[in-house]
């Protein structure tokens, strides 16, 4: 926009003064200026000689708006539709390998019926990357879907995610949907991997667990909530190796040399490397699991000694089973556990009824405290920012204003259309059932800029108008408003109709990104066209009653007619 302003102030004349040649037919003479104008001219009349209940309608108009904005949900961001689902369930910890290899393979299969599924890739545990610190009962599923005009007839996508849902309802597994680019991003910036999470803090793990637990009971019982989970961080089980120092010492042997025996026989240990081409394999050696498998057997592994005798591993170390933390959180310095929670209602709402239901049915002992993470921290930000943004933003417009013409009342005049036009922004919104988010109010503050534009249009000519005409009665007055207001309708209707050429192809656009854009265009489409509308209707009985105010009454009022005015 900054580019084509210079251009319109230098490439512009320089094209017109080169091409615009010859006679050029008056604009009264144009047919669809006289076609506009006949049209508008018994309205713009209607309106001036009814100005005050034109301008109190306007009002309340804005008023019935108010309950329309209060039913709009709030959310971050829409979903980003990025042509795949990330089926991510979760279960308790201490699943087997075998368990989870047999229970990924049975979900899959599941996957793989629906029609609008192209293929499925899942894994359980972590890759081999830091990055990644999934443990095993933790499971991510890939969906790559269909293009959506292979899908069966009426199918949506909200509809798709209820249908998968349905039938992914395995025991002690609650799912998760989500995108796997915004998983992964929202994983490794938060740790939360659903759309909202709750850190329980504490100095207690156990405890911890225990206010998980009531958590996760709390949010079933909210509407909307379609899958809540605790994690439980007491739900590993380990087999330590506990060395008694002074048995130890009676066979010549330190707590480093038992250690080095059950690194070596139970857990193994890289002794070679095998070279293949530009691949490259770990030789590892370790006990059979037939020597491995169970506590006798382990107490039974030999270990040598300084003169070359071999003992068992239970003569110098005490094997005992203890169950505890499988992966401590760390959070502002103290430990954290996830409640996980996914839902299809907005972010904000379903928040606003999950605190209530926590603090109803949750007691937290001292030194303990929630946060609320995940998407709703994201949109607690944005709030914080966007209440800072908007008011500037509307500040810099008037200012802008002020400058170009000098008069407060004016630029007033020309913010009174950002009102009017959130009347079609937000009526628009609720038609097309879209939640606020940050995408919404980027359109809302582009609008305002869009709104001071045609704005300034209209009263650019209504002031021409009037100096050209010099009233001095309020029946000249309103011929002087008439004839500023309806024989310039065509560039007020073209300032209009190419923004909405522009912005009208976006709410028609699929693909990835387009949820995001049609949240931006819509209200930047539904704010011009009211915009436009009370600019028409509103702006000169405005305009009247400013400049008319101090001007005699004069004649009465002239009958309203149909035609154009000369």
């Amino acid at each position: 926009m900054a580019f084509a302003a210079v251009l319109s102030v230098t490439l512009v004349p320089a094209i017109a003064t080169t091409f615009i040649r010859g006679h050029i037919r008056p604009e009264e003479r144009n047919p669809i200026s006289r076609a506009l104008a006949e049209v508008y001219d018994p309205i713009c009349r209607f309106a001036l000689r009814f100005r005050w209940p034109v301008i109190i309608g306007a009002f309340v108009l804005i008023v019935v708006t108010l309950p329309i904005v209060r039913a709009l949900g709030s959310e971050f961001m829409p979903p980003l539709n990025e042509g795949t689902l990330l089926y991510m369930p979760t279960s308790v910890p201490g699943m087997s390998d075998a368990t989870a290899s047999d229970v990924l393979q049975r979900q899959d299969q599941v996957l793989r019926q629906f029609p609008e599924v192209e293929r499925v890739f899942g894994k359980a545990g972590r890759f081999d990357s830091p990055t990644d610190p999934a443990p095993l009962s933790m499971f991510e599923t890939v969906v790559t879907l269909k293009d959506p005009k292979l899908w069966p007839k009426g199918e949506d996508w909200d509809a798709l995610v209820r249908k998968l849902d349905g039938a992914m309802q395995f025991a002690g597994m609650p799912n998760v949907w989500w995108m796997p680019i915004q998983t992964r991003t929202e994983m490794l910036a938060t740790g939360v991997r659903s759309p909202l999470g709750v850190l329980v803090l504490g100095p207690d793990t156990k405890e911890i667990d225990h206010i998980g637990a009531q958590i996760e009971a709390a949010l079933r019982d909210v509407p909307g909530t379609r899958s809540a989970f605790s994690e439980r961080i007491g739900g590993g089980y380990f087999l330590d190796f506990d060395v008694d120092r002074d048995r130890a010492a009676r066979f010549g042997l330190n707590v480093g040399d038992v250690e080095d025996v059950v690194e070596t026989a139970v857990g193994g240990l890289t002794v070679s490397t095998t070279v293949e081409g530009r691949e490259r394999y770990p030789v590892t050696v370790r006990y059979a699991r037939d020597f491995r498998s169970d506590l006798n057997a382990l107490g039974r592994v030999r270990v040598s000694t300084m003169d070359g005798a071999q003992i068992s591993l239970g003569q110098v170390a005490n094997l005992r089973l203890r169950s505890g933390p499988s992966m401590l959180r760390d959070e502002n310095g103290q430990l954290a556990g996830y409640v996980f929670a996914d839902t299809a209602r907005p972010i904000d709402d379903y928040v606003r009824d999950a605190k209530k239901a926590v603090a109803d049915k949750v007691r937290l002992p001292p030194g303990y405290r929630l946060d609320w993470a995940g998407q709703y921290r994201y949109l607690e930000r944005a709030k914080a920012r966007l209440a800072i943004v908007v008011p500037v933003t509307l500040a810099i417009i008037f200012m802008l204003l002020f400058f170009n013409s000098g008069s407060a009342v004016e630029a007033l005049l020309v913010m009174l259309a950002v009102p009017f036009s959130v009347v079609g922004a937000f009526w628009l919104l609720w038609l097309l059932h879209y939640n606020m988010s940050v995408a919404v109010w980027v359109g809302l503050i582009a609008l305002a800029g869009l709104d001071a534009e045609t704005g300034i249009v209209m009263l650019l000519y209504l002031d021409l108008a009037w100096k050209e005409k010099r009233p001095s009665t309020r029946e000249e007055a309103r011929e002087a408003v008439v004839a500023g207001a309806v024989k310039r309708i065509r560039p007020k209707i073209m300032t209009v109709a190419t923004i909405l050429v522009g912005l009208l192809p976006v709410l028609w656009s699929t693909g990835t990104g387009a949820d995001v854009m049609k949240r931006i265009a819509a209200p930047m489409v539904g704010g011009v066209v009211t915009s436009a509308l009370l600019e028409l209707v509103v702006y000169p009985a405005l305009y009247l009653v400013w400049k008319g105010r101090r001007l005699p009454a004069g004649a009465s009022p002239a009958p309203i007619t149909e035609g154009v005015t000369t």
